[in-house]
C-alpha cells in the first residue's frame, strides 16, 4: 500500500504544475485576474492568445499522460512493486490524482483549471481509442451550440456510455475512471451550467457550424 500511497501522492503532486499558472509566470501575468479568472487552457486562449494557449496544452496535457503511462510501472527506491496492488487501479488512480491535482494545485492556493486537457491526456495513457467517442461528441457539441462548457461535459459522458456500448463488464477500472470522471468534469463546470441556464454563457460563434443571424 505504500507504493499505492506514494505515487497517487506523486501524480498529484504532478498535476499541480498548472500549465496556465506556469507560463503566466514566465509573461508576467496571472491568468487568474484574466477573462473568466479559470486557469485553463480555454481563458488562455480566449484572454492570451494561441501561442499563449498551446504552451499551457502542452503542460497540461502532458502531466495527465506521464503517471498513469510510467507510474504503474515504476519501482520506487526503497519500495520496489507491490504484487498486492493491481497495476490497472493504480493507472487509474494516478490519472486520477493528476486531475484533481490539475484542478486544485497545492502550489498556488489550490486554485486550478477544470481538468479538460488533464483529463485528455490521461485517457490517451489509459485507453486512446476512448479518445475518438469523446472527441466526436465535444467537435458536435461544439459545431452545435459554440459552448465549450457544454461540450466538454456531454464529451466527458459519452464516455462511460461508449464503454458500457461495448461491453465493458462493471468492475473495469476504466469504466469506474470514466463514471467518476464525467462526476467531476460536471462539478468543476457548474459555474458553466449556471450560466447556460441564465443565458450568460460565452460562446465561440465562429466555431459553430449553422451561425446565428446577426440583428
Amino acid at each position: 500500500m505504500l507504493e499505492l500511497g506514494l505515487k497517487v501522492l506523486l501524480s498529484y503532486l504532478l498535476g499541480s504544475l498548472n500549465g496556465a499558472l506556469i507560463v503566466g509566470r514566465f509573461a508576467g501575468v496571472d491568468i487568474r485576474k484574466l477573462g473568466s479568472g479559470n486557469a485553463g487552457g480555454t481563458n488562455a486562449l480566449r484572454t492570451m492568445g494561441k501561442g499563449f494557449a498551446a504552451r499551457v496544452m502542452v503542460i497540461d496535457v502532458l502531466k495527465g499522460v506521464l503517471p498513469p503511462l510510467f507510474f504503474p510501472s515504476l519501482a520506487l527506491p526503497g519500495v520496489g512493486l507491490d504484487p498486492a496492488v493491481s497495476r490497472e487501479w493504480l493507472a487509474v488512480g494516478c490519472a486520477a490524482a493528476a486531475i484533481i491535482g490539475h484542478c486544485y494545485p497545492v502550489f498556488f492556493g489550490f486554485a486550478g483549471g477544470k481538468g479538460a486537457a488533464t483529463a485528455v491526456g490521461a485517457i490517451g495513457a489509459l485507453h486512446p481509442m476512448l479518445l475518438l467517442p469523446g472527441a466526436l461528441v465535444w467537435f458536435c457539441v461544439l459545431g452545435a451550440t459554440g459552448y465549450v462548457g457544454l461540450a466538454t461535459m456531454l464529451a466527458a459522458a459519452a464516455l462511460p456510455a461508449w464503454l458500457l456500448m461495448r461491453g465493458v463488464t462493471i468492475g473495469d477500472p476504466l469504466l469506474w475512471f470514466s463514471l467518476a470522471l464525467a462526476a467531476f468534469i460536471v462539478f468543476t463546470h457548474r459555474a458553466n451550467v449556471q450560466r447556460l441556464l441564465a443565458g450568460t454563457e460565452n460562446r465561440i460563434e465562429r466555431a459553430m457550424v449553422l451561425r446565428p443571424r446577426r440583428r
